[in-house]
């Protein structure tokens, strides 16, 4: 189930907890419910295919968000973080993944030990989650995805310049989404470009000159 599906159905049970809150006169707890689902509808609406407007949360290129989205978003935004640490330690998967030589692939590092060795820069592929604070702002892209979408042409490709640009300085490079899903790899080393020497510096088989 996608998270436009998902955030729809969590919304609808919390308006309709709201709405027999309301009505039982426990009208100081229904509010915050009321709330959280209409952020929760704006999501569902902005994360559907049809939309997809991961720009709406106003995540910046420097991975912050701004005040008015910490407060308008942070039902949801403090629920994504809360969901992906424990949906890490419930799954127990490694931290992350060397795909080729110096390319990894996981998921949001919530901790300096869970970068990956070399003193990588990271190509950031969420909209919902910041760039930490041991991550320098020169060392990070932000390619805003909702979670588990895949990029588009454009984003894969400066994507790649950029992780190639890096790597011709003999940087690692991490990419990751929330929960570091393959989807996510796939999209950005499988682009189809006639320039096939940004996909084979990566070291990628198959896409050599």
């Amino acid at each position: 189930m996608g998270i436009s599906k998902v955030m729809g159905c969590v919304s609808t049970i919390l308006l309709s907890t709201s709405v027999f809150l309301k009505k039982s006169g426990r009208t100081y707890t229904a509010v915050p419910l009321l709330l959280s689902a209409l952020v929760g509808y704006t999501v569902s609406i902005a994360s559907h295919p049809a939309v997809n407007l991961p720009l709406i949360l106003g995540k910046s290129s420097h991975g912050s968000f701004p005040l008015w989205s910490k407060f308008l978003f942070a039902p949801y935004l403090l629920t994504v973080r809360v969901y992906t640490v424990f949906k890490r330690m419930k799954r127990r998967e490694s931290l992350y993944d060397e795909i080729v030589e110096g390319l990894y692939l996981g998921g949001w590092p919530t901790s300096l030990s869970r970068l990956p060795p070399g003193d990588p820069v990271v190509i950031d592929c969420t909209c919902e989650l910041p760039r930490t604070y041991f991550v320098p702002a020169e060392s990070y892209l932000c390619i805003p995805l909702w979670d588990s979408r895949s990029p588009d042409p454009t984003q894969i490709e400066c994507a790649v310049h950029w992780g190639c640009q890096k790597r011709s300085e003999k940087k690692p490079v991490y990419i990751h989404c929330a929960n570091g899903m393959i989807e996510l790899l796939e999209g950005i080393v499988l682009m189809k470009t006639s320039d096939t020497t940004i996909l084979s510096s990566f070291g990628m088989p198959g896409f050599e000159n």
